[in-house]
C-alpha cells in the first residue's frame, strides 16, 4: 500500500468503515456452529471481543511505536486472552529487530521472572517465533536488586535478549506464587540512540494500526474458539498439549501445557489427582469456553504449588464443583457449566500426568 492510498483512506474514512466493519465480522466467531448457546456463554463471547478490541487498540495504536516503546499490561483481570495465567503479570511492548534497546530494572520478589521476544502472530494466527528468551535465573543482579538487559539482534555481553530481524515485540511474563506479598519487577525499556519521545502520528501509522487491531480481534477469536471445540474431543480430561503449537501462540519454553474442556452437571465433581515432581511452580485454573479464566478476583477459581493442601505423600486431589463440597482445593464454576481448562508445571523435572474422573458429589471421596 502506498503512502497516499493510506492517507486517502484516512481522510475518507475508509480506515475507519473497514475497522468497524471487521470487528462486525468477529462476530460470527460467537455464534458459529459448535459454540456454546447459554445466555452467559453468549454474553460472555460478545464482551471477550470488546475486550480483545481494547486490548488490540492499547498495543497497535496507542502503544505501537518501535521507535519508543511502552511496557503495557494488554492482558489483565478484565482482559483475557488464551487461558491467561491467574498467576501471571503479563507485559507487552512493541520493537523492531531494526533496532537495539535496553531494559533497566529492579528484580523485586515476585517468584519467576522471564522476558521473550517474539515475531508477529501471538494470539491471533498463532504462528508466532520466538526469538530469544530470558529466565531471570540466568539474569546478573546488583547487590541492590538492579538489573539490565540488552535487546538486539547481534550478541553482546551481560544480561542480553536475543532478538530477529523479524521480531515485533517484548513479552514479560510475572508469576506469583503469593500474591499477598510478592512484589513484580518494576521495570523500563527504551530504544538505544533514541530520543524517547513518540513518532508524530501519521494517516499511515493509524491505517496500519486499525488493520492489525481489527485483524488481532478476528484471528485471535478464531484461533482460540478452534482450539476450544478441539478440546471437546477429550472432555474433563487433561492431556499433554503441543509445544509445538503452544510456543506459536507465544507460550513459555520453560512451561509444560494441559489444555482441555470442562462440563459438568449439576450435582458432579471432577476430581483431579496427580503429585506435583519438583518444579519452579505449578497451578491449574478454569477457564470459560472462550478460554478467558474465570473471574479470579471474586471467586476461588484455580489453584497454585502455593495455596495448594497437599495429601501426606506430596499429592494434590483438586475438586471443580458447582458448589462447596467442603474439602480441600474446592475450584468454583462461577456460574458456568461448561468451559476450557489448563494445567501447567514451571520448569519442572518430570511431567507427570493429572488423573481425572467425574463423580457424583454425594459420592465424593473424603
Amino acid at each position: 500500500m502506498s503512502e497516499q492510498s493510506a492517507a486517502d483512506r484516512l481522510m475518507t474514512g475508509k480506515s475507519w468503515e473497514e475497522f468497524c466493519d471487521t470487528l462486525k465480522s468477529a462476530g460470527r466467531t460467537i455464534l458459529a456452529e459448535g459454540s456454546p448457546e447459554s445466555p452467559l456463554d453468549r454474553a460472555e463471547g460478545f464482551r471477550y471481543l470488546s475486550r480483545l478490541t481494547r486490548a488490540a487498540l492499547e498495543t497497535f495504536v496507542e502503544h505501537a511505536d518501535p521507535l519508543a516503546p511502552v511496557l503495557h499490561r494488554p492482558v489483565h483481570e478484565t482482559a483475557k486472552i488464551g487461558a491467561d495465567n491467574p498467576d501471571n503479570y503479563y507485559q507487552h511492548a512493541t520493537i523492531s529487530g531494526a533496532h537495539e534497546y535496553r531494559v533497566t530494572g529492579t528484580r523485586g520478589s515476585i517468584h519467576y521472572l522471564d522476558f521473550a521476544t517474539q515475531s508477529s502472530g501471538v494470539a491471533s494466527s498463532g504462528t508466532s517465533r520466538q526469538g530469544g528468551h530470558l529466565d531471570a535465573a540466568d539474569l546478573e543482579i546488583g547487590p541492590d536488586g538492579r538489573f539490565e538487559i540488552l535487546l538486539s539482534c547481534a550478541p553482546k555481553q551481560g544480561n542480553w535478549l536475543a532478538m530477529t530481524p523479524d521480531t515485533t515485540a517484548l513479552i514479560v511474563r510475572q508469576t506469583y506464587l503469593d500474591r499477598e506479598r510478592e512484589q513484580p519487577a518494576q521495570l523500563r525499556i527504551e530504544r538505544l540512540g533514541g530520543a524517547g519521545r513518540p513518532t508524530p502520528l501519521t494517516p499511515e501509522a493509524l491505517d496500519a494500526g486499525f488493520r492489525s487491531a481489527s485483524g488481532l480481534v478476528v484471528g485471535c477469536a478464531a484461533l482460540f474458539s478452534s482450539w476450544a471445540q478441539g478440546f471437546q474431543k477429550h472432555t474433563n480430561q487433561l492431556p499433554k498439549f503441543s509445544d509445538a503449537i503452544s510456543m506459536g501462540a507465544g507460550g513459555d519454553p520453560n512451561i509444560g501445557y494441559y489444555h482441555s474442556y470442562w462440563k459438568l452437571a449439576p450435582e458432579e465433581a471432577l476430581l483431579i489427582e496427580v503429585k506435583p515432581p519438583a518444579c519452579e511452580s505449578w497451578n491449574f485454573q478454569l477457564d470459560n469456553h472462550w478460554m478467558e479464566s474465570l473471574d479470579y478476583r471474586h471467586h476461588r477459581i484455580h489453584v497454585n504449588k502455593h495455596t495448594a493442601r497437599y495429601r501426606p505423600d506430596g499429592s494434590v486431589r483438586i475438586v471443580v464443583a458447582h458448589r462447596d463440597p467442603g474439602v480441600p482445593n474446592w475450584i468454583e464454576t462461577a456460574g458456568h457449566s461448561q468451559g476450557t481448562m489448563c494445567f501447567r508445571w514451571i520448569r519442572a523435572e518430570a511431567h507427570p500426568q493429572p488423573m481425572t474422573r467425574v463423580v457424583k458429589l454425594s459420592e465424593l471421596p473424603a
